[in-house]
């Protein structure tokens, strides 16, 4: 499946002879008008995250930089910062202050209400160590800086920048630090530093103030805090991880008992929908889509681009949407959308523990999946074998091949593994 990046990327490195170019200079930079020719820049230049790449630069090891909002530059630079999250740490539980009625934790649609809400409840100044007022937002210039950034070989390159577009998502202002947040509404693989670093070199320059800059990620409804350092200010992949810290807002605690009595109403299932059965192992990536259709309808290829998914996996986790009764899909001119219908929307409307126990509700009401989910209670572990023995039994629909059947097994164990987990989530 290509994407419209891919296709417009692939005319431009062949009418511009780019990967000549490339071979010759070591990089290349081109105009913003020239990929205006093909797409409007801000959609063909805008890579969070590896996964985001399109095909031609994944295949010949190459990235982008902005040097200002005319032109890029194109080569084998090194910009993506892996982010692991460490499951070891328990979300410290925080509150909504009683007088506030604007701000729900039901609500957090966006990288903004999630960083209000974190604000209100004292997650950032927590996590600062004082207290601080939000100062800043938005986008900007970023000046003039120079910089050096590194390639995967490890050789080093000078960049001049210029005059390029910045956007910050909350800067944090305390008597003597400014916290700079990146903010992504879902969990990630990595991120491109280039959104850290650009906000950092600008108000280096601005304040004496020591700059902290952090990147922020809401999912589950869990709030994590990444902390970083960049230990040279004029070289790009300085970049250490300084710390973590997890957030959640107070919530009621999932017992043993909740999970029984879904399970328990689980006695009438629902037909097999004719839609691809789903391979998305994790559950979690399932209930971060649900939140992004919330806010508008999506296409496979936005999926993709908006989410750390690769292409495969957006159409995997847009599939597991249909196939749970949450979304619809629709076709017009601009593709084939999915669009969360009146049943998605009011599971994602409800609270912390209503959520999780309706969408535990939701993977029951396939027969499938409460036979395995009782077999696995009852004997501990259940085999890959037995699991596509009951769905070779339930004929679900259009699997037709031994390594489809046990790639597809991975998933219902791996939804019946989250419904198990829940009252120690």
């Amino acid at each position: 499946m290509k994407t419209k990046n891919d296709k417009a990327w692939e005319k431009i490195f062949k009418k511009y002879n780019i990967l000549d170019e490339i071979k010759s200079n070591g990089f290349y930079e081109i105009p913003a008008d020239h990929i205006r020719e093909f797409r409007e820049p801000r959609l063909m230049c805008k890579f969070d995250h590896k996964t985001n790449l399109p095909d031609i630069f994944k295949k010949n090891k190459l990235n982008i930089l902005p040097l200002s909002t005319k032109s890029y530059i194109i080569g084998d630079f090194k910009l993506f910062e892996d982010i692991n999250y460490d499951d070891s740490l328990i979300p410290k539980q925080m509150s909504i202050p009683a007088y506030i009625d604007t701000v729900k934790p039901t609500d957090l649609y966006s990288e903004a209400s999630a960083l209000h809400c974190a604000y209100i409840t004292g997650m950032i100044d927590d996590f600062l160590g004082e207290e601080s007022l939000f100062t800043v937002s938005g986008r900007m210039g970023s000046g003039k800086f120079n910089y050096n950034v590194f390639s995967s070989a490890g050789t080093s390159r000078q960049i001049d920048v210029s005059g390029a577009q910045i956007e910050i998502d909350g800067g944090y202002e305390s008597h003597s630090n400014f916290v700079l947040i990146e903010a992504k509404k879902q969990k990630v693989k990595n991120f491109n530093i280039r959104q850290l670093y650009y906000p950092y070199r600008v108000w280096k320059e601005r304040t004496n103030k020591v700059i902290r800059p952090v990147f922020f990620t809401i999912s589950n409804d869990i709030f994590h805090f990444f902390e970083f350092n960049f230990e040279d200010d004029n070289t790009f992949n300085s970049i250490s991880l300084v710390r973590q810290k997890n957030y959640i807002v107070n919530y009621e605690k999932i017992t043993q008992q909740d999970v029984d009595y879904v399970v328990n109403r689980a006695t009438t299932f629902v037909p097999e929908p004719e839609v691809p059965f789903p391979q998305a192992d994790d559950f979690t990536k399932v209930i971060d889509l649900l939140s992004y259709l919330y806010e508008q309808d999506m296409t496979k290829e936005d999926i993709a681009e908006q989410l750390d998914f690769n292409k495969r996996q957006s159409d995997y986790y847009y599939n597991s949407c249909l196939y749970l009764g949450l979304a619809n899909k629709y076709t017009n001119e601009e593709g084939t959308f999915a669009t969360l219908n009146d049943e998605g929307k009011r599971i994602v409307r409800l609270p912390y523990r209503q959520k999780r126990l309706a969408l535990a509700e939701k993977i029951l009401q396939h027969e499938v999946f409460k036979e395995i989910y009782d077999k696995t209670i009852e004997e501990g572990k259940v085999s890959k074998d037995y699991i596509v023995s009951r769905m070779k039994h339930h004929k679900l629909y259009n699997i037709n091949s031994e390594s489809t059947f046990g790639r597809r097994a991975s998933t219902i164990r791996g939804w019946v593994k989250w419904i198990m987990e829940l009252p120690n989530d």
